[in-house]
């Protein structure tokens, strides 16, 4: 190696190393799902499972559902956002739902939300001429909830110069669909703190 290629191979190795290093980006691993995420006072995913599991475990424990011979049927509508912050309650809706029906001791209808695409699927198979007669799902067999869960999540906000405290109240109802009549209801509260 020559003087002069000594020379240019230290600024070349420094500078391909601090390029190297710059590329790298941020580093990303993974968490365990189930721990406590205090990032910050926000909803957060631990806000989500609190209230799927304690929402989940006293409908379980109800007389509406743990009385029945049958799995009733029950329709779940999407939980209304009456906090300031954008939540996506569709995902605390879910989670609810998953959590009933694993226990086996409920079964669903399609929701509100969800009533358009199985109407559509029920056209495209009766009025599409693609399907084998004895293999289309007829319309009219659909059948109706005896029970509808509906729910909601609000929040008051408190601020100082060093302290911001977010408390959060999560609804959650039973209503039997035939009387009218709220057959349960519950509700998670959780309060959360900031210190600058």
């Amino acid at each position: 190696m020559n003087m002069k290629t000594k020379a240019l191979g230290l600024p070349a190795i420094l500078l391909t190393s601090v390029f190297l290093i710059a590329c790298s980006g941020p580093q990303v691993r993974y968490g365990d799902a189930k721990a406590v995420e205090t990032v910050n006072v926000n909803y957060g995913s631990t806000d989500l499972q609190m209230i799927a599991e304690a929402m989940t475990r006293s409908l379980l424990q109800s007389k509406a559902i743990s009385g029945s011979k049958d799995a009733p049927i029950v329709t779940l509508a999407d939980v209304k956002n009456k906090t300031s912050e954008y939540i996506d309650t569709r995902v605390i809706t879910d989670k609810i739902r998953t959590q009933l029906l694993k226990s086996g001791q409920v079964r669903f209808a399609v929701s509100i939300t969800e009533m358009q695409n199985q109407t559509d699927e029920l056209k495209r198979q009766n009025q599409s001429g693609l399907y084998k007669e004895s293999t289309i799902a007829k319309t009219g067999n659909m059948q109706g909830a005896q029970y509808r869960i509906e729910g909601s999540i609000a929040s008051i906000v408190k601020n100082t110069k060093d302290v911001k405290d977010v408390y959060y109240v999560f609804n959650l109802n039973l209503i039997n669909n035939k009387t009218g009549l709220l057959e349960w209801a519950d509700e998670k509260e959780i309060r959360k703190t900031q210190t600058r």
